[in-house]
């Protein structure tokens, strides 16, 4: 990547005049397309699908280079990708829903579940907004490893395995028709295949046979195929799904699959025990940019696949980005909880916000 001509980019789309009236819509996603094919260009990432959503409609959606280089197969809205930590709101909202049923409290202690958690006093709600339970000032700390010990505490209140409770409660409930519940699925020996009919196991094979190519990009821009990253589900990571289910998921997530109560816990900024307010939610990043509230999260599989998804929600508005490379991700420290400092997301946000 070259920062500065990123920025130099990123400058000249804040500081175009726009009209007023509905050409001033039509100019400024004619700006966004082309200055965001601009950074995916200067980002060296080889397919990125993209996707705006508005009162939970799509207003926009674009494909970006290629998600097969190899083979010249073009990305677009409908490309399936590894959406890496993005999961992690799907595990929320599962999380969430059987708080607001009873099921469970957040300040339970994770221990009920797992032991995987080491400190003794760890409750749900440290787990779920990257908290550690006894260090002073509850200190803040993204750990997609240690979000993945929710997944038997998922298991336990939907009484089945992770997977499945995913696949029945939000991936079918919404319709996630190109969404596929871990990428081992397609693997013929794997035993979790006897939770789902042979239909729905043909649909993931379909989807699984369009997943992007993961590529490693160079310091020069060069991009080289790469391995895909861990196959495996668990509460972190390992969803796969296009811009387009991310787009009908997060409406749903703001009409039925949470309740207000649900989306107001998950959506406000946790204040450690020092009295300092932490850029997270509960399986959310949670900031404000001037007088709007952000709620976000990006997922980041090293030299491969890279996500965002960045809400305002009193706007009713929401950017979707799915990247066959790391390069929405990785150069901009994400997990400290500031989606600013990502270029695509100011971008977006000086814009349309």
């Amino acid at each position: 990547m070259r920062p500065v001509q990123i920025a130099a980019i990123v400058l000249l789309a804040v500081c175009v005049t726009l009209p007023q009236g509905s050409a001033a819509q039509s100019l400024t996603f004619s700006l966004f397309e082309r200055y965001l094919e601009s950074l995916r260009q200067q980002a060296g990432i080889p397919g990125l699908s993209a996707a705006i959503v508005q009162n939970r409609s799509i207003v926009w959606e674009r494909g970006f280079g290629l998600q097969d280089v190899e083979n010249s197969i073009r990305a677009d809205p409908s490309t399936p990708y590894v959406v890496g930590g993005l999961t992690e709101t799907f595990s929320s909202v599962l999380l969430l829903t059987c708080w607001e049923r009873g099921l469970l409290k957040l300040d339970d202690p994770i221990r009920k579940w797992t032991s995987a958690i080491p400190e003794p006093d760890a409750t749900l709600r440290d787990v779920l907004a990257h908290t550690s339970s006894g260090v002073p000032g509850s200190a803040f700390r993204y750990d997609p490893s240690r979000y993945a010990a929710l997944s038997p505490v998922i298991e336990g209140c939907f009484d089945q395995p992770f997977r499945k409770g995913l696949a029945q409660a939000i991936l079918d409930r919404s319709a996630l028709r190109d969404s596929v519940p871990g990428h081992d699925i397609g693997d013929a020996s794997n035993p979790d295949r006897g939770l789902f009919d042979q239909g729905s196991l043909e649909r993931y094979a379909g989807v699984l046979g369009r997943l992007a190519t993961p590529y490693r990009v160079d310091r020069n821009g060069r991009a080289t195929r790469s391995d895909y990253p861990p196959k495996t589900l668990n509460a972190a990571t390992g969803l796969i799904a296009t811009v387009r289910d991310l787009a009908r998921y997060d409406g749903d997530v703001d009409r039925f699959l949470l309740h207000n109560l649900g989306r107001d816990v998950a959506w406000t900024d946790v204040v450690s025990s020092g009295g300092a307010t932490l850029p997270v939610g509960l399986g959310w990043f949670v900031q404000r940019y001037n007088a709007d509230r952000l709620v976000w999260h990006f997922g980041l599989s090293p030299d491969s696949y890279s996500s965002l998804l960045l809400k305002v929600p009193d706007r009713n508005l929401t950017l979707i980005l799915l990247a066959n490379s790391d390069g929405l991700s990785a150069s901009f420290s994400l997990a400290d909880g500031d989606v600013t400092r990502s270029l695509f997301a100011t971008l977006f946000l000086r814009l349309f916000v």
